[in-house]
């Protein structure tokens, strides 16, 4: 049995765009993804048929730190101070490469970055998720965790997972 798409997914308005969301963090992978979405997608001049939400993941100070110890609590406000300067920087990177999107918003979420995006997905009503791709080989993306390999599994949504060439010296 096929299931229904939910309102929220489906247009009700011919003029009423399709949301996509593109996962972003501080890696030269998922700028790579970006670009190639804005490519693809978001040709400059062309009408625009996706809504864009560029979310980022802010992991949480105490996550970070992961310390228990004396002193833990002293650091903690630095630490936070610093993770929300680097989403910062990279949500300014983001809206630096998407000046032609007329219809973009831009969002930094605290939590793990699989979640977030997930999370963003349902709560923007998403038909795709563009994320780029580390390229971890088994051994490290087994003890990381892959967030497109998640993503791919647990968005309610097409995935997109962008890779960025290898570049071959001469």
């Amino acid at each position: 049995m096929a299931e229904e798409p939910s309102a929220a997914a489906v247009p009700s308005a011919p003029d009423q765009k399709m949301t996509m969301v593109a996962g972003i963090d501080e890696s030269d992978h998922s700028f790579y993804a970006l670009e190639w979405a804005l490519r693809h997608f978001f040709p400059a001049g062309q009408p625009q048929q996706y809504r864009l939400a560029v979310v980022t993941a802010k992991p949480s100070a105490a996550s970070a730190v992961g310390l228990a110890g004396p002193g833990a609590a002293d650091v903690l406000p630095f630490v936070e101070a610093d993770l929300k300067r680097s989403a910062l920087r990279v949500i300014d990177k983001a809206k630096g490469l998407c000046a032609q999107v007329a219809d973009a918003v831009f969002e930094a979420a605290e939590g793990d970055a699989r979640n977030v995006l997930c999370e963003a997905v349902e709560r923007h009503g998403a038909e795709m998720l563009v994320v780029g791709s580390h390229g971890y080989g088994a051994i490290k993306r087994a003890v990381l965790g892959s967030v497109s390999d998640y993503c791919a599994h647990h968005a309610h949504c097409t995935v997109m997972i962008v890779k960025k060439p290898k570049q071959h010296s001469p």
